[in-house]
């Protein structure tokens, strides 16, 4: 699975900004896709993730501000950020994971995309 990242950008506190996320290649069985973050100096983070069932999981931190959307037949992720805060200025990656059978055993992949510099100023 490849996984491409756009968006982010520069934007003042307050304001908004969105991220894409485009995956390809061997997508069947992608089952969750995901946006994580790594501020400098901390560990990367989950920010929220969507399960193939619609299912939603997001950081305390930006519940209420943060949307993440999906459309399985595109194998496109969305992530609409607003009311952005300085402390959300790190390096966002989309994040893939996905499910094979083989030999009858379920075998578990993860996959990253590049990283895209979120930077709220205050």
């Amino acid at each position: 699975v490849q996984l491409q990242a756009s968006g982010g950008g520069l934007v003042q506190a307050g304001g908004y900004l969105s991220l894409s996320c485009a995956a390809s290649g061997s997508t069947v069985g992608m089952y969750f896709m995901g946006w994580y973050r790594q501020a400098p100096g901390k560990e990367r983070e989950l920010v929220a993730g969507i399960w193939n069932n619609g299912n939603t999981k997001y950081a305390d931190s930006v519940k209420g501000r943060f949307t993440i959307s999906r459309d399985n037949a595109k194998n496109l992720m969305d992530l609409q950020m607003n009311s952005l805060k300085p402390e959300d200025t790190a390096v966002y990656y989309c994040n893939a994971q996905t499910v094979v059978v083989i030999d009858g055993r379920a075998r578990e992949y993860n996959y990253w995309g590049q990283g895209t510099l979120v930077t709220v100023s205050s």
